[in-house]
């Protein structure tokens, strides 16, 4: 998608010192790009530039290229992926079972209220060659993994109070991620599907080995 789909407008120059406000700027034109096309392509130094109001050398001052502003718009998105879990977990009733099937659907809820995104963090469209950019492996690696303990500590109380019968919880925790993910991007590619009501939580009290997997939603609130 070309450039010309980004908003032009004359931008009020920060004052000194101000330089972190323009970086944020720039991460928020990118994630406004992200949202309203889609597509991870739109996303340039040009149209970035043009939507904030700078020339686009301005940048450089920030972001070294253009993989770097992915990056921070792909931190920025699993950061508030993190903040919904967390709000899910405070909101959730206080019960292991509860907190991890809160935890649970509120992930599916983030990819299906924010699909752009979600592609962007794990549809594996986004994916800049080591050492070719200003990204590195370890910059890649680390995304994610707060959420991803969270998961892992979620399942691991359910273990603990014996409403999981999990062996391997770090193994349990990627394959019960892996299933939420699959369910995630099929939710999106085939919404004409005609999805059993309780499928999430179905892939969730499988994945996860809770006791009486068939109902994981049994005595909880089943929304979500």
């Amino acid at each position: 998608m070309g450039d010309d789909s980004s908003a032009t407008h004359v931008r009020v120059r920060n004052r000194r010192g101000e330089g972190s406000k323009l970086r944020e700027e720039i991460v928020t034109a990118a994630v406004g790009l992200l949202d309203e096309t889609g597509d991870e392509s739109a996303i340039t130094l040009r149209s970035v530039a043009r939507r904030v109001g700078i020339a686009a050398p301005s940048i450089y001052r920030h972001f070294p290229d253009q993989p770097a502003i992915m990056l921070a718009v792909v931190r920025s998105a699993f950061a508030e992926l993190d903040g919904q879990l967390g709000a899910a977990l405070d909101a959730a009733a206080d019960t292991p079972r509860a907190r991890l099937l809160a935890l649970c659907r509120s992930y599916l809820r983030f990819a299906q209220e924010h699909p752009g995104r979600y592609r962007t963090m794990f549809g594996g469209v986004w994916s800049p060659e080591p050492n070719g950019t200003s990204v590195t492996r370890e910059d890649m690696a680390a995304l994610g993994r707060t959420s991803m303990l969270r998961l892992a500590e979620a399942l691991q109380d359910c273990v603990a109070d014996g409403s999981a019968t999990s062996t391997d919880v770090h193994a349990d925790a990627v394959a019960l991620w892996l299933g939420l993910h699959g369910l995630a991007h099929q939710r999106v590619v085939a919404p004409s599907f005609p999805w059993p009501p309780d499928i999430a939580d179905r892939v969730i009290g499988t994945l996860a080995h809770l006791t009486g997997a068939g109902g994981a939603a049994r005595g909880d609130d089943a929304r979500g």
